[in-house]
């Protein structure tokens, strides 16, 4: 409202002006009254510090209030995109939100301050100036009722053709993105196989593609000021020659053709500040659309009202499948199906199977990044739908298949599961993860610096570092996903027997493909296309599937050839 109110007293303010300076020149400088030119002259520069405090104090608000919405937008879509599933944010595209939060929300923060500065200056000044114009003279308005009409036909056309120009360069910009993250994410990969130029070309293409709409659009823009000028200049000469000759015939005053101009010229202005808005608009339209498209993605995984047991969801119960199914939208095949095992504590249960058999989605649906498509997991008797998400995952440790760390220290990474472990803690941690020796020889120790995603460090390293962390959380149930496998034999087998010891009360879920890593557990399934085909013990599945004998044989062989 504080900003409304300021641009109506500065519109108000430019509108009186032009009125001041024709009295001034008629009842003033024409009649030769110093003491009205005075009296007028004082008035006017009133006026105009009116106006321009209102007008600085209406362009700080509106730049305030837009930042404010951009920070409300990016905090908004940060919280909905950390309530998606893993499957959402895939269907989305990494790339394409982290320009929807940034590029954006950038772009709808520029409207806005286009906004709270001219969309209430430019009508006010537009409507105001046609009456002031008419209230000058009558006859001479026939040049505005001709030029507004010319000045919004050119203004719809331009804004018709930006809106389609400013959706498709939005898409652009998320594809020329995600090439150029795939492309530095891989660069080994594309130097390891010579591809630079074939990946040259390709981002080319993707550029060619962005530059070129983004130049189809700045030619529309650039082609809106030559026409507006040509409208501007005519008027003018028309307004000077009309009214020259009704100055000239003794219909109308000096002062009120000065007057007139001006208030042409306003009225010029303000239909120019509408259509800058107006062709800004369609660009904030389109990210409007493809921000509202997040914000109002429901997601698949929701809290459950069931709250039962305060903060605890189990403590010492088992993990059971019951006939558990999963399939992606669309897909012809389920990758899993019909699921049914109980993981108990105390024990370790490992899930084996061939590249893309369904084992990591498994694991996924336990915390629910995921949710099954039919079936029930329960955790202590109880179905895990039941609860709050929050609630779910605060009871369990997960190491993800990808080891991730964030920019900071090791420390840092490390606090995540527990903000207020000790560096005693902190220590344990890393000597059950078979971490602390290399931690120990980095320069700064728990203070070294991590690089992000912790490119700075080895496979092994990351893993071990994860696992540390994961182990940081008091848990009841703690989820491994291909967590051992940039590990050597050595560290691989020291680390299960520190693992099995500090870990020997808590429900233990593992996924590997090395059959050492699996062997000691309590409980092995054994995956198969999306079908548990068996579980039992090693020595039980030695013995009974086929499966897990050729998978056993198959790496024993490759062990035996090294």
């Amino acid at each position: 409202m504080a900003i409304v109110l300021l641009q109506l007293l500065q519109t108000a303010g430019n509108l009186l002006l032009p009125t001041v300076n024709a009295a001034i020149i008629d009842d003033g400088i024409v009649a030769g009254d110093t003491p009205v030119i005075l009296r007028l002259g004082s008035l006017m520069t009133g006026i105009a510090a009116v106006q321009a405090g209102a007008a600085i104090a209406a362009g700080y608000l509106g730049a305030v209030v837009a930042m404010k919405l951009g920070r409300q937008l990016r905090a908004e879509l940060f919280g909905k995109i950390q309530s998606l599933s893993s499957q959402e944010v895939a269907a989305f595209g990494t790339q394409s939100l982290v320009t929807r939060a940034t590029n954006d929300t950038q772009q709808i923060q520029a409207f806005a301050v286009l906004v709270f500065t001219m969309l209430v200056a430019a009508p006010v000044m537009g409507v105001g100036g046609v009456l002031l114009a008419l209230h000058q003279d009558v006859v001479l308005s026939a040049v505005v009722i001709i030029i507004v009409p010319v000045l919004l036909l050119v203004m719809y056309l331009i804004v018709r053709r930006l809106v389609p120009l400013y959706r498709e360069g939005q898409d652009l910009l998320d594809r020329t993105g995600a090439v150029l993250r795939e492309q530095i994410i891989g660069a080994s990969v594309i130097r390891a196989f010579v591809r630079q130029d074939h990946e040259t070309r390709r981002f080319a293409r993707t550029n060619a593609s962005l530059t070129g709409n983004n130049l189809q659009s700045a030619l529309v823009v650039a082609g809106m000021l030559p026409l507006i000028m040509i409208v501007v200049n005519l008027s003018s000469v028309a307004v000077v020659w009309f009214g020259g000759h009704r100055v000239h015939n003794g219909q109308m005053e000096i002062g009120a053709l000065t007057a007139f101009v001006a208030y042409i010229l306003q009225i010029l202005l303000a239909i120019m500040m509408a259509m800058y808005v107006l062709m800004t608009a369609p660009r904030a339209a389109a990210c409007a659309e493809r921000i509202r498209a997040v914000l109002d993605a429901v997601p698949t995984v929701r809290d459950g009202a069931d709250l039962r047991g305060g903060d605890v969801v189990f403590d010492g119960g088992s993990v059971s499948f019951r006939n558990v199914s999963f399939s992606y939208p669309g897909a012809e095949a389920p990758v899993l199906e019909n699921i049914t095992f109980t993981a108990r504590p105390g024990t370790t249960t490992a899930i084996v199977g061939s590249t893309g058999s369904g084992k990591s989605t498994l694991l996924n649906l336990i915390p629910r990044f995921m949710d099954s498509t039919g079936g029930v997991i329960t955790v202590g008797g109880r179905d895990i739908r039941a609860v709050t998400v929050d609630l779910l995952r605060r009871q369990m440790a997960v190491v993800p298949q990808r080891s991730h760390l964030f920019t900071g220290t090791v420390a840092d990474n490390l606090r995540i599961a527990a903000p207020a472990a000790t560096d005693a803690e902190l220590w344990g941690a890393l000597d059950i993860a078979q971490a602390s020796d290399f931690v120990r020889r980095l320069p700064l120790g728990l203070q070294t610096a991590v690089g992000q995603g912790g490119t700075n460090l080895s496979g092994g390293q990351r893993q071990r570092l994860c696992i540390a962390r994961a182990l940081l959380r008091p848990a009841s149930l703690y989820l491994f996903d291909d967590s051992f496998s940039a590990l050597d034999y050595d560290t691989d087998a020291r680390l299960r027997d520190a693992l099995g010891a500090a870990l020997d009360m808590a429900v233990v879920i593992v996924v590997a493909e090395r059959i050492a890593t699996v062997a000691g557990a309590g409980l092995i399934l054994v995956l198969d296309d999306g079908r548990l085909v068996a579980q039992g013990t090693h020595l039980e599945l030695l013995a009974a599937s086929a499966t897990y004998r050729e998978i056993a044989e198959s790496q024993l062989a490759l062990e035996d050839t090294l």
